[in-house]
């Protein structure tokens, strides 16, 4: 959130393993005129599929391994757009998970299953969220 490059995006958790975000994506991540750049709408999807294992209990860190999408339809510049990410299978250290980003009628225009990895045992200084910048929100604030 703090990132002044970043698409600043707000993830709520709905319920355990699944997560949402709002998104208007603003002109300057436009690719062709009108329409979101595909690598823009393949890093929001990476994020849902991260953070819909991030979620109830401890967090849980990830790399992406395998990010396979869809690009179903163009998705526009300056509208809403609605961010899905589903927590999957999990074995071991390995997980996998979905996301999608619909318009605000409900219609699906990409999504990406994920292949996702936990992060090695002391990479990161602290598995506290908020002092690591990152956070899943309980609901939405109005």
């Amino acid at each position: 959130m703090e990132n002044s490059s970043g698409l600043h995006l707000r993830f709520y958790e709905v319920e355990p393993g699944e997560v949402r975000a709002e998104y208007t994506p603003p002109n300057h991540f436009q690719g062709f005129p009108g329409v979101l750049h595909g690598g823009i709408i393949a890093s929001m999807l990476d994020e849902a599929c991260g953070r819909a294992h991030l979620g109830s209990g401890p967090p849980r860190f990830m790399y992406t391994a395998k990010l396979e999408i869809k690009y179903r339809k163009n998705v526009p510049i300056g509208a809403p757009l609605s961010l899905v990410g589903k927590a999957r299978s999990s074995r071991g250290r390995v997980a996998e998970s979905w996301a999608g980003v619909y318009n605000a009628d409900g219609e699906l225009l990409a999504e990406a299953r994920g292949m996702l990895i936990d992060l090695p045992e002391g990479t990161l200084p602290s598995a506290d969220l908020s002092e690591l910048g990152w956070k899943v929100y309980a609901e939405p604030s109005e």
